[in-house]
């Protein structure tokens, strides 16, 4: 039985039932079609009008996130015709908002400007700024938004809807008043959100942002580094934004289990690495009511094993109970219940994933 081909930029390539034609081209190593409003996994909404293709005997243009290919299509996604659409496309979106590209926090990291930049469109001067419409959002501890830069794409809401599957934020109004509501238009701290940043991570542009990354570098200047959120046993996979030795933020890597996603500790609580009120050594109170004192990890451990021993002689392994910890390992966690039963005795041994 033969394959079913097309021909795209005067290739002959196969594709599978139900492909998009912007599947069929990442999927044989092109990856010229831009694109605004696409999030993976996710419904394709074809709003942004940044993927449009031309295909042949079709009336116009189409999105190439949103059409199905079909055997015997004859594609091209780069041409003259193209190329104006998509300028025409970024002018509209430049001129719709404040994307003063220059001191945004999004530089360097912001789709919009990428493809401004590869299409030689302007950003819009300060000399004459758009009359706003929009407000700024910075009354919680964890998420900015700045609804002059947002350009409607719809990402944040399908990520918050149909990845991470909270359903806290949605397309609201109508025409040219929608905007991104939580809730009934309230703000996010007083909505339904939990926080999780999955919306950060999907916005292309500087719209949605990291509070507590803001200031901290430019994304040239930071690197990323591959790590495990140390919280629960999930082993979610984060990608570390670090400058200087410091982490400035997290964000979810693209691999197994999490595939990009993050709760709101993976993403926000890992503050307490740098935080100055860390404990970096043990602390031993030697003496009833007495002061903590700084040790050394050996006389820590020689400490706890002499006062467990003496519990337990004086009061029988029952008396003794042990905390395993959702932020140990798998490993970690089973030495701690055989330490508990074999060594001590005690089967009092429960953990604690509540964190």
């Amino acid at each position: 039985m033969s394959k079913a081909t097309l021909n795209l930029d005067g290739m002959t390539v196969e594709i599978q039932p139900g492909q998009t034609i912007l599947e069929v081209a990442r999927s044989h190593g092109i990856f010229t079609i831009p694109t605004l409003c696409f999030l993976k996994d996710t419904t394709a909404t074809g709003s942004c009008r940044m993927c449009m293709v031309e295909v042949e005997k079709a009336r116009t243009l189409l999105p190439a996130c949103a059409t199905v290919s079909a055997p015997g299509m004859v594609i091209k996604t780069e041409s003259a015709r193209i190329d104006a659409a998509r300028k025409m496309v970024l002018e509209l979106i430049l001129s719709s908002g404040n994307h003063n590209c220059l001191v945004c926090e999004a530089n360097g990291e912001c789709e919009l400007q990428a493809l401004a930049y590869r299409y030689q469109v302007p950003t819009p001067g300060f000399a004459n700024p758009p009359a706003t419409k929009y407000y700024y959002e910075d009354d919680n501890s964890m998420i900015v938004r700045d609804f002059s830069k947002c350009i409607m794409c719809g990402r944040c809401v399908r990520g918050c809807n149909e990845r991470q599957v909270n359903q806290a934020i949605s397309i609201g109004y109508r025409g040219s008043h929608n905007k991104i509501v939580a809730k009934a238009d309230y703000s996010y701290i007083n909505s339904d959100c939990v926080f999780c940043g999955e919306c950060v991570q999907s916005c292309p542009v500087g719209a949605l942002l990291d509070k507590n990354a803001m200031h901290q570098g430019r994304s040239w200047e930071r690197h990323h580094v591959r790590t495990t959120c140390p919280y629960c046993g999930v082993g979610c996979q984060i990608d570390l934004h670090v400058k200087g030795g410091q982490i400035v933020k997290a964000m979810g890597a693209h691999s197994l289990p999490n595939e990009g996603r993050l709760c709101v500790k993976g993403r926000f609580g890992l503050g307490f690495v740098q935080h100055p009120d860390r404990l970096q050594t043990p602390l031993l109170r030697k003496q009833k009511g007495g002061e903590l004192q700084e040790a050394t990890w050996d006389e820590a451990l020689d400490f706890v094993a002499a006062r467990l021993q003496e519990v337990k002689e004086k009061h029988g392994p029952e008396k003794i109970g042990g905390w395993c910890s959702a932020r140990a390992t798998n490993e970690e966690n089973y030495l701690m219940q055989k330490l508990m039963r074999a060594a001590i005795g005690s089967n009092h041994v429960d953990h604690c994933a509540r964190l």
